[in-house]
């Protein structure tokens, strides 16, 4: 595998404003197929995440694409210099969304076809458009691997079963080409992203891999035990990884889902060089809505550059494990009981972030007890908004367990956290808790280990959201909710 993308474009709704090609308050549909040229004409990306997990996607984007910018794909070859990567259901973890993974893997022969046909019309090369596909939620490698196998087995393999008399399929309606896909895992568990490395081992052993991508979550993780619990679960699965890499001579590609909120990675085009220099083992790190949407385009083209121009892809420093673990275990239980104490609130709260993707309803991590307690609450985005619009970054919670002793290993081994840190704090409203049922002095220890300048602006709207809340005045607290997340530059 070479030139592996560094830019990936993806579908997350985090943005506070909308993109110029979005007639309505989401973005959808025919809205997408732009977006999937806009991000490689004029912001330079080199791969979009087309994306069929919770929410629905078109399985014609490649013949739309094609035949609608066919200038700019006929210079920039999609799947060669821009690459279109599919992310399906796992139908282990949502059932009643498992055949849509069936559907997109025979539907990647027939964008085959459609790019071959635009490619002898243009006098190209033909490039498979679409030769990856993305399963979230991984915790098994049988998962990745029966991907991999159905492909090649009921998708391509079904070529030369006979149809009628002695006419084959492939006779009947053609070949199906590409012959495989690569399967990338992203894991966002806590358990299964420690054992990353083992998952990607037996993968590549079984197909014969010398090469592999491993997309590594950053906001899920965040979500279920807090950021920095998130960033040094990554740090530990990104060590190890590297260590597998070496023992059964692979190449490891990592890709980190960074969102713009410091709680979600604190990736935005002003912080793209501290984020690659913190994960300088990652290759491609995820663009998210925000990044995209709520930074002027010079701003945001300047942030990508910035991150192609990183020397990325070499092993971590060394971070010793068995500290990382008793910090990530400490923080996680704290972090969970503020969680446990403010869910009713915040599923209230949600209700007033306003949608920015059409999105079916999800079955995400966070309602699992094991990681949580008993509560459901919203997906990331939708809990980092919500949390956010009333002043209290979710970035603080869990912060209060750290002694002395865990800031300065967290100096060493991870400082790049103090900065996500003192960027959260900037958002604190004391007043939070008149809404939320937390401790000040908890939050406050979190808040005192960094130098602040409050956003005075954005502490006005957080104001006015508590004012809105506790009246109960819903078109109040909406407009509360965007008035904010406009000033912060990203929803959640």
């Amino acid at each position: 595998m070479t030139d592996v993308p560094r830019l990936l474009s993806t579908q997350h709704p985090d943005n506070a404003t909308l993109p110029f090609f979005t007639a309505g308050d989401v973005i959808e549909g025919e809205d997408e197929i732009q977006e999937a040229y806009y991000v490689a004409s004029h912001l330079g990306c080199d791969e979009q995440m087309w994306d069929f997990e919770g929410k629905e996607g078109d399985e014609y984007a490649v013949k739309k694409l094609l035949s609608r910018y066919d200038n700019f794909f006929a210079d920039t070859r999609l799947g060669a210099d821009f690459r279109l990567t599919v992310r399906g259901p796992n139908p282990d973890v949502e059932a009643s969304e498992a055949k849509v993974l069936l559907e997109i893997l025979e539907s990647i022969p027939r964008s085959f076809d459609a790019a071959s046909v635009f490619a002898e019309e243009h006098g190209i090369e033909t490039v498979p458009p679409i030769y990856e596909v993305i399963i979230p939620m991984v915790t098994d490698a049988d998962q990745i691997n029966a991907v991999h196998e159905y492909y090649t087995t009921h998708v391509t393999g079904k070529a030369d079963e006979v149809v009628w008399g002695d006419r084959t399929i492939s006779d009947w309606v053609g070949d199906f080409r590409p012959d495989s896909v690569n399967v990338i895992p992203l894991i966002e568990q806590r358990d299964a992203m420690l054992r990353a490395d083992e998952i990607v081992r037996e993968y590549a052993t079984a197909q014969g891999l010398d090469s592999v991508r491993v997309f590594l979550a950053r906001s899920d993780p965040a979500l279920n035990y807090g950021s920095l619990a998130a960033d040094l679960i990554n740090k530990i699965a990104l060590q190890r990884l590297y260590q597998t890499a070496d023992e059964i001579d692979i190449d490891i590609h990592p890709m980190l889902g960074s969102g713009s909120a410091p709680f979600r990675g604190n990736l935005t085009p002003d912080r793209a060089g501290a984020v690659a220099e913190a994960y300088a083992e990652v290759e491609t790190f995820t663009i998210q809505s925000a990044f995209k949407y709520d930074y002027p385009v010079e701003t945001v083209r300047d942030g990508l550059r910035t991150l192609q121009a990183a020397d990325l892809g070499s092993p971590p420093a060394t971070i010793d494990e068995e500290r990382a673990l008793s910090i990530i275990d400490r923080t996680a239980d704290a972090y969970t009981a503020q969680v446990d104490a403010i869910a009713k609130p915040v599923n209230r709260l949600a209700a007033a972030v306003p949608d920015r993707r059409a999105r079916k309803l999800h079955v995400g991590l966070f309602g699992y007890s094991r990681e949580v307690g008993e509560n459901a609450l919203p997906r990331a985005i939708g809990y980092t908004a919500s949390l956010y619009s009333v002043g209290c970054p979710p970035t603080l919670l869990g912060v209060h367990a750290l002694d002395a002793a865990d800031k300065t290993f967290i100096e060493d081994a991870f400082p790049t956290f103090f900065d996500n840190l003192r960027d959260a704090a900037r958002y604190y409203n004391p007043r939070c808790t008149e809404v939320l049922p937390l401790s000040v002095d908890t939050l406050e220890t979190a808040t005192a280990m960094v130098d602040i300048e409050p956003n005075q602006e954005h502490r006005a709207a957080t104001d006015a959201a508590i004012d809105a809340f506790k009246r109960g005045d819903e078109d109040a607290l909406r407009t509360a909710v965007r008035r904010g997340a406009r000033e912060r530059q990203f929803l959640g």
